[in-house]
């Protein structure tokens, strides 16, 4: 008889997927519509993406985008995928 371990189960993430990359449209979106936050629902980061639309309207946060969709689009999609999905980190 064999001992199932007891307690939470750690699951390594998904691996990268080049063909889920969403840096390319993050990226675009971020340059040209950075001040609406679309590109952090994008990556499910709504909390950011409400301080984006915020900031946007106390004082003009579209260099905030223009900032981060150069970054976006430097990365390859794997160091995209990693630093912003399984990272989750939601600024620069």
């Amino acid at each position: 008889m064999s001992q199932v371990p007891s307690g939470p189960q750690q699951t390594s993430p998904a691996p990268f997927n080049p063909a889920e990359s969403k840096r390319v449209m993050c990226g675009i979106l971020a340059i040209l519509l950075g001040f609406t936050g679309i590109h952090k629902f994008m990556l499910g980061k709504t909390k950011a993406g409400i301080i984006q639309i915020c900031l946007n309207l106390v004082c003009a946060a579209g260099l905030i985008g223009l900032i981060e969709g150069i970054i976006y689009l430097t990365k390859t999609d794997e160091e995209f995928y990693n630093t912003y999905v399984i990272g989750n980190k939601e600024w620069f």
